[in-house]
């Protein structure tokens, strides 16, 4: 698969590796107590350095004493990344919100890109949020990130890049057959 493009461009597609890619900010699909666990989260932390780890504890202390809610997003530095920042947002664990699971993974997607427009960000590289262990359904997932991102875009300009990373074909393939551009 070629990278393939939607929205005059400003949203690509692609499969690689998230921690690699050159852009302003990489989303991290983080869990509440930004602690790094397995998957994307656990290689950006691994990627990224101690850097990121010291700033998440900083924000849990400080800001998110209960954790970071569904659907929310935090910022930190993106230490040794390219990625000048890392956005932290936490997805739905899919069947355990009443109902609620598409609007809370949509609010992750347009609340990390509602961050990286306050911080002059143009380019954002996203993994695939909650369709790992947090098992919401590849399909549906895509109808929700699509749509949340064209929604943003639609009416925000500063942003010129939206990158959605996915790291297998088969995942991509998916996406490509069920998004909302």
């Amino acid at each position: 698969m070629d990278n393939m493009s939607f929205l005059g461009g400003r949203v690509v597609v692609r499969v690689g590796d998230i921690t690699k890619e050159n852009v302003d900010a990489i989303v991290n699909a983080a869990n509440k107590l930004l602690r790094g666990g397995g998957g994307v989260d656990g290689a950006i932390h691994m990627a990224g350095g101690p850097q990121i780890k010291h700033e998440c504890e900083a924000i849990i202390e400080s800001v998110h004493p209960h954790g970071l809610p569904t659907g929310e997003a935090v910022i930190t530095s993106g230490g040794n990344l390219k990625a000048r920042h890392v956005i932290h947002t936490v997805g739905p664990v899919f069947g355990t919100n009443d109902g609620r699971d598409d609007e809370l993974l949509g609010n992750a997607y347009l609340n990390s890109l509602k961050l990286a427009a306050e911080h002059s960000l143009k380019t954002i590289a996203f993994p695939s949020i909650s369709t790992g262990v947090y098992l919401f359904p590849k399909d549906e997932a895509a109808k929700a990130s699509s749509s949340a991102i064209k929604s943003f875009l639609d009416g925000d300009g500063s942003i010129s890049e939206v990158r959605l990373i996915f790291f297998k074909y088969p995942d991509a393939d998916i996406f490509l057959k069920h998004h909302e551009f």
